[in-house]
């Protein structure tokens, strides 16, 4: 009778056990499946984010090409408002006629469109060529310790050179010089 209960329980113990593998199995699949299901909406999200950051940066890119369109106008129609103005006084203090008053008028309009579209201040060139010079020579001189003389001369021409380099890029990006 031992016997008979050992080996009894011994194939329910089997059996269980067997089944049991089975059940893990398939929590282990389902679990997979949606560990990949989630990994895929994360890939997913973080798409979406990417695709809003260049609808972003489209958006931002637009509305500073309008402000540029917009300065620009603004610049245009100052330079018109000048040439009138210039043109109104040189017809008024003209007593000689129409023709002389027409041609000093045309010649007035074109040098003040000149002068209103001509920058002042320093350009980018000038500003990274100076920065660069000053810039480089430091470093030349502190680097170079057996000669800081010859050392802050090479510095400042390298540092100069690198700094009308990158101020020349940048007037081009501004239009304030044609390439």
């Amino acid at each position: 009778m031992k016997n008979l209960f050992l080996t009894g329980a011994s194939i329910i113990l089997l059996l269980s056990s067997c089944n049991k593998d089975e059940k893990v199995q398939a929590a282990s699949l389902e679990q997979q499946k949606l560990d990949y299901q989630a990994r895929q909406i994360d890939i997913e999200k973080q798409k979406l984010a990417i695709e809003k950051e260049k609808i972003n940066f489209e958006r931002q890119k637009d509305s500073l090409n309008k402000v540029e369109e917009e300065k620009e106008a603004e610049r245009k129609a100052e330079a018109n408002r000048v040439a009138r103005k210039s043109s109104r006084r040189s017809s008024s203090s003209s007593s000689s006629g129409s023709v002389a008053s027409n041609s000093s008028s045309s010649g007035s309009s074109s040098s003040a469109g000149t002068t209103a579209t001509q920058k002042k201040g320093w350009s980018s060139a000038a500003k990274g060529t100076v920065i660069g010079t000053v810039g480089g020579a430091a470093a030349g001189a502190i680097i170079s310790k057996k000669n800081p003389g010859l050392g802050a001369v090479i510095g400042g021409v390298a540092g100069g050179a690198t700094g009308y380099t990158i101020g020349r890029a940048n007037d081009r990006k501004t239009g304030r010089v044609q390439k």
